[in-house]
């Protein structure tokens, strides 16, 4: 969550950065209010408080002095009334201002980037050069039929649209690629979580996904469970409200998952093929890292997903997102976008970012700081995306007959 005092004290400020972030200027005055709202009942109540003080020692008094304490007890008593009153409407105003923050983006880094959307992200850099092919290179899905990779319509018929079922070499390249992208992360100093597949409400709060996304989420009805969109949800919150020693940070971790998402801001993108699913699997990599060091951990994070990548031997590319694209949670971030040869384009493969003290102050994550707890920065990226990984090895890996080579990393695993 947003630093409400940072917020308080330089409103102007603070106000100009989330308009980066496409907050609109009626929920930043409907903020200013709810602060101006909490202050007035603080200030209030404090006075309230404190003429109790006053009348609880004039009450010592007169009695020390036999005098009659009938009308001030009377004045005592209504006065505790009022108190319980102020009391209410005080952690009705906080409340109020709470739910509007937990709706507000994160702040954007001074280093990013401004711009609108996707069209203004700065390319950092490519890795590898795209394969020239002497044939004309086809779509996943047009592969998938040539090879019996994919099911579509029988992925529609065992759930709804945007569903699929991989068969037999594709299902193995995809186990294979989980173990590959989970061994890799291991021997990079990740350690390794199997973890739920569904969270409580709490835990979603804590990441940021609720209460502004929820429409995205699949819930369990009659539960206090969703399916989780990511990995990035049970890996982060493994530390939800607790603090953890200096010395133990930053703790570095890695899980395979499915991922469930409604995509419902997403109607009519992608339909054709597997780039846009609702279930689809995931290798995660999160930190949990001292605020000092999260920048150092943020490109170990991008190295990493691109040296995978790079091993696939798939060409990418690596771009810093602009203000307009940022996620809610994110403060930076970098996606790593493979080739695609049948679509002729760079599509997103894995998404890092890094959201400061957002969502450890959401979640209340701390690290014990001397004889201060403070807030951790956290960190997620994937590492990676399995089922683009797969569409990537098959446009990439394609021959002429429409059969798909195994990158030579792959072997031992398939």
């Amino acid at each position: 969550m947003i630093d409400l005092k940072y917020i308080e004290k330089n409103f102007d400020e603070a106000a100009a950065k989330l308009k980066k972030k496409g907050v609109d200027t009626q929920t930043l005055e409907r903020l200013k209010t709810l602060f101006g709202k909490l202050k007035e009942a603080n200030a209030a109540l404090e006075t309230a408080q404190a003429e109790q003080n006053s009348m609880s020692k004039l009450f010592g008094q007169y009695k020390r002095e036999g005098k009659d304490v009938g009308e001030l007890k009377a004045k005592v008593d209504a006065n505790k009334e009022r108190i319980v009153q102020l009391q209410e409407k005080a952690r009705e105003a906080e409340a109020a201002l709470y739910e509007v923050a937990l709706a507000i983006p994160n702040f954007p880094d001074d280093s990013v980037p401004e711009g609108e959307d996707e069209e203004d992200n700065v390319e950092l850099r490519k890795v590898l050069e795209p394969k020239t092919f002497d044939f004309e290179p086809l779509e996943h899905w047009a592969l998938a039929e040539k090879n019996g990779w994919i099911d579509f319509e029988r992925g529609v018929k065992l759930a709804k649209s945007r569903f699929s079922v991989l068969r037999g070499d594709a299902a193995r390249l995809e186990r294979a690629l989980i173990n590959f992208f989970l061994d890799t992360n291991r021997e990079k100093g990740f350690e390794e979580l199997c973890v739920p597949f569904m969270n409580n409400a709490q835990m979603l709060q804590g990441t940021g996904q609720l209460p502004k996304f929820e429409d995205d989420l699949f819930k369990i009805e009659g539960e206090d469970l969703y399916l989780i969109p990511t990995a990035e949800v049970p890996l982060t919150n493994m530390y939800n409200n607790e603090i953890l020693p200096e010395s133990e940070l930053p703790a570095l971790m890695t899980g395979y998952t499915p991922c469930f998402r409604k995509e419902a801001g997403s109607a009519g993108r992608d339909t054709r093929g597997m780039i846009r699913q609702h279930q689809f699997d995931k290798v995660e990599m999160v930190a949990i890292a001292h605020p000092d060091k999260s920048d150092e951990v943020f490109e170990m994070m991008v190295q990493n997903a691109s040296d995978i990548l790079t091993a696939l031997g798939l060409p990418h590319r690596v771009v810093e997102l602009c203000t307009g694209d940022l996620g809610f949670s994110a403060a930076r971030t970098i996606d790593l976008e493979v080739w695609l040869p049948g679509q002729n384009k760079y599509r997103e493969i894995s998404s890092i970012s890094n959201t400061r003290d957002f969502q450890a102050r959401r979640a209340k994550i701390r690290f014990k700081d001397g004889k201060k707890n403070r807030l951790v920065h956290t960190l997620n990226g994937s590492a990676l995306a399995v089922g683009r990984t797969l569409i990537a090895i098959m446009e990439n890996y394609q021959k002429e007959d429409g059969s798909i080579e195994i990158p030579e990393v792959l072997k031992p695993y398939m």
